[in-house]
């Protein structure tokens, strides 16, 4: 029996325990995120609008948001918190919101409802509310009716602009903005597209990055195993596959990181993953600085290699003369990206990319895309186009004067074409990308009024007063754009794809080799510009000696049966192998010079040989292939 009593009593105490730890007399913590600035910080469940916790209570107050965040009344804020969080004291246990406060509120956010498609609820209804209570004077205790409640009313019929969702804030001081909106950041999930888009175009990414860069590694590998065989003018390639070969590496690094480097892990209550916006992630800052510095940096060093064929193909400048310049080449193309990374994050201009997973610039900012992105990449196109184009037209020139000589015309025009398939393989997916920028600043605008005005209740902030008609950016756009930004380094594998290549590699794995440093491509314009410069010679030969008045030595060949043209044409040569070989050692030759090196090796060879008697009949040559040299008198001059 005392076993019964005492089981009996222990149930009473557990019912007793039970109803007292949800009773009327009990509260809890505030733990609404909107009403944490309220004069209260305990509540009590369920309220008035029967919601038995707080998480239920938040998801309905969050379509009332946008008449807080208007406040088109001084008292909408309290009241709505007294409604679906009351306040709750041990003194006067729970107090919910009167009748005359909800008739103020109503009044004074009646047209903003409308606005925004808000349905005020049964269960507030002013009518079903307690009047508020009355002071000793007999006055209802209301809160003061502020004075720019008018002025609030009135801004609901005006387009408000974009106003920060709670949700999307950030911490103080990190300086960053979103849509003009300071201490805001976009959604890390992307704006624009589904997630198994997003998804699809992360794979995509993955598999370009990984191609892009073993077709850069190749072309980079290729030029270690014989240095010597690339040099000016076409060295540039190998650094331009170098920086390219970077990139295709940060953007597979981002595809394994995922959004680790690129979003920021929710910092406040209430908020969600935002992007990156500033330099305060060091993942995401380094990865930018790379990015955006090899980027620039390869468009750079294309410009430099269509600088360098100009110097070729037009003044005719030599490897050496070309490779002296080096120095200035290489400050230009590593200097100028390295002010612009370092202009950048003193600029804090650094954004996560949500798609990609790296770090770039002009992602949201449409300024920083226009100055630093579009302006350098179209000013590389038309430098390196215009000077793609004068060197050709130089080429195409000595390719017309040299006509008798078939075998150089052809090795010259095979390297034409070779140039101009590079080109196109370089500027092609330039151009494309070039557009994609342009096409994706002209529109980015309305792609984010679109997007403010599909979440704007959902983030619980004012809608476009406006309509607009919806505009949304196609995945395909995104997709081309990150292809071309890839694709570009592949072209660098064209230039080095050839027979002498596939050799090089043979030697590298058999270790036979045939020795031939010197470049092909250079070989071609050697021998075409050494034959362009035989011809002028002869031009200019010709003219000289048809002068009446003329008092040059001739030069009057007796050996082996040669005539005069012959001989003549023999110290041509000589002297164009004398000036040609200055030429390519950058020694520039004039015509003085020339004649003056004429001069001194047919008195060589006067000298050297045996005189023979100066007749009008044909004599024959000496064994030592002797030659005589007339005076201007008509004597001969004999050799010691």
């Amino acid at each position: 029996m005392w076993c019964c009593t005492w089981l009996w009593l222990g149930v009473c105490v557990v019912l007793l325990d039970t109803c007292l730890s949800h009773s009327l007399f009990t509260c809890e913590p505030v733990q609404v995120q909107w009403c944490h600035n309220m004069p209260y910080n305990m509540t009590f469940f369920p309220n008035m609008l029967e919601h038995y916790d707080q998480d239920i209570a938040a998801s309905k107050m969050k379509h009332f948001m946008p008449l807080v965040n208007l406040r088109c009344s001084p008292n909408v804020h309290l009241f709505l918190c007294q409604a679906f969080v009351p306040e709750c004291t041990q003194q006067t246990q729970v107090r919910q919101p009167c009748r005359e406060h909800c008739v103020r509120v109503f009044s004074d956010c009646e047209q903003n409802m409308r606005t925004f498609g808000i349905t005020w609820p049964l269960e507030l209804s002013c009518d079903r509310l307690k009047p508020c209570p009355t002071s000793a004077d007999g006055a209802t205790d209301l809160p003061q009716k502020d004075l720019t409640t008018s002025a609030s009313r009135i801004s609901a019929s005006r387009d408000l602009g974009f106003w920060c969702p709670i949700q999307l804030k950030t911490r103080p001081g990190q300086a960053s903005s979103f849509l003009g909106a300071q201490d805001c950041a976009p959604p890390c999930d992307n704006m624009y597209f589904k997630t198994h888009e997003i998804e699809l175009a992360k794979m995509f990414i993955g598999i370009s990055s990984i191609v892009c860069l073993c077709a850069t590694l190749f072309t980079f590998f290729t030029f270690l195993i014989n240095v010597k065989r690339f040099r000016y003018p076409e060295r540039p390639i190998v650094f331009y596959a170098i920086c390219y070969s970077f990139v295709s590496l940060i953007y597979f690094i981002g595809f394994l990181l995922g959004n680790e480097a690129a979003c920021n892990k929710p910092t406040m209550p209430g908020t969600v993953s935002t992007v990156v916006l500033g330099s305060q992630s060091k993942v995401c800052t380094l990865l930018f600085m790379m990015l955006y510095f090899f980027f620039t940096a390869g468009m750079v060093w294309w410009v430099i290699l269509t600088i360098t064929w100009f110097l070729a193909a037009r003044p005719k400048w030599s490897c050496e003369a070309i490779e002296k310049k080096a120095v200035w080449f290489h400050a230009v193309a590593w200097g100028l990206p390295g002010s612009l990374t370092v202009i950048l994050l003193a600029l804090n201009k650094v954004e996560g990319d949500g798609i990609s997973g790296v770090c770039f610039v002009g992602l949201y900012d449409l300024t920083a895309l226009r100055w630093f992105v579009l302006a350098p990449q179209a000013l590389g196109v038309l430098a390196g186009l215009s000077l793609l184009l004068a060197g050709i037209v130089s080429l195409n020139h000595v390719r017309q004067v040299i006509q008798h000589d078939e075998r150089n015309q052809e090795k010259l025009k095979k390297f034409m074409i070779r140039i101009g398939v590079f080109s196109g393989l370089y500027l092609l997916p330039l151009l494309t990308l070039l557009a994609c920028y342009l096409y994706e600043q002209a529109l980015r605008s309305s792609w984010e009024n679109t997007w403010v005005n599909e979440h704007c209740q959902e983030y619980s902030i004012p809608c476009p007063y406006r309509k607009i008609e919806a505009a949304r950016p196609e995945l395909s756009l995104f997709l081309i754009k990150y292809l071309m930004t890839l694709v570009v380094g592949i072209s660098a594998v064209f230039w080095v794809s050839s027979k002498k290549t596939w050799s090089e590699w043979v030697y590298f794995f058999s270790r036979t080799r045939k020795e031939d440093p010197v470049s092909e491509s250079w070989r071609v314009l050697q021998e075409s510009c050494e034959f362009f410069m035989k011809h002028n010679n002869r031009v200019q030969h010709k003219k000289k000696n048809c002068k009446p008045s003329s008092h040059k030595l001739k030069v009057i060949s007796k050996s082996m049966g040669t005539n005069t043209s012959a001989q003549t044409t023999n110290t041509t040569n000589h002297d164009l192998a004398f000036s040609t070989s200055n030429f390519y050692k950058g020694t520039p030759v004039s015509g003085s010079e020339m004649r003056g090196s004429s001069k001194s090796s047919v008195q060589e060879q006067a000298a050297s040989g045996k005189m023979s008697s100066l007749s009008n009949k044909e004599q024959k040559s000496s064994k030592s292939g002797s030659s005589i040299k007339v005076s201007g008198t008509g004597e001969p001059l004999q050799s010691p």
